[in-house]
């Protein structure tokens, strides 16, 4: 496994996407421990990825309109439904000093329908892992494995790494209810630009 797999992956994780968002806003809602819960349930949320793109079926997406189609609008309505629970008072990114915390159970599922429900997954794992693989290799299988659980475990690092930035942030905006209020805003406008965004894609 080269550096060069670890510091393109770290590059692929780093950049804003539903999870990272998702871990976000329980970071600042609900604190560290739910943050970490989160990361956990968006890194649970690739493994059905992983496995598609091994075993092959993420060409099934690729190549059935009507497979992809289906998975795709799913994601689009769990997204249009995060940005709304984002939004609505006492929902997703409710902060104030007196923190509610959501069942960790509800955040993992939560962290893991954002992923599973994101066709693009596994066609982005079919792409990406083969590349640092040999060629001529006459069982890549263990290999992609390795390198499929090493990109989960830079994902949950990562992921806790803002959940904890996101977490230091809460006395700042408990104190500012401005701030909260357009924080909201931006998080449920972002998931529902990606909902849009998602729903006008082709592939």
């Amino acid at each position: 496994m080269g550096i060069e797999f670890l510091l393109t992956s770290i590059v692929v994780i780093l950049l804003p996407g539903t999870g990272v968002l998702y871990t976000l806003a329980v970071g600042l809602g609900q604190g560290m421990r739910a943050s970490i819960v989160a990361a956990f349930g968006c890194t649970l949320g690739i493994v059905p990825h992983v496995l598609a793109s091994i075993v092959g079926l993420a060409a099934v997406l690729h190549t059935s309109a009507v497979a992809f189609q289906v998975v795709k609008y799913l994601g689009v309505a769990y997204l249009f439904y995060m940005a709304w629970s984002i939004l609505r008072e006492g929902g997703a990114l409710e902060v104030s000093a007196e923190r509610t915390e959501t069942a960790a159970r509800r955040i993992v599922l939560s962290g893991i329908f954002l992923n599973v429900l994101n066709p693009k997954l596994s066609l982005f794992f079919l792409a990406f892992l083969p590349q640092f693989v040999p060629a001529g290799m006459q069982n890549p299988t263990p290999m992609l494995l390795g390198l499929a659980l090493t990109f989960m475990l830079l994902t949950f690092i990562v992921f806790v790494g803002y959940g904890a930035c996101a977490s230091l942030a809460r006395d700042y905006v408990i104190s500012r209810p401005t701030v909260l209020l357009w924080l909201r805003r931006s998080f449920a406008g972002t998931f529902g630009l990606l909902g849009i965004r998602l729903a006008l894609s082709e592939r």
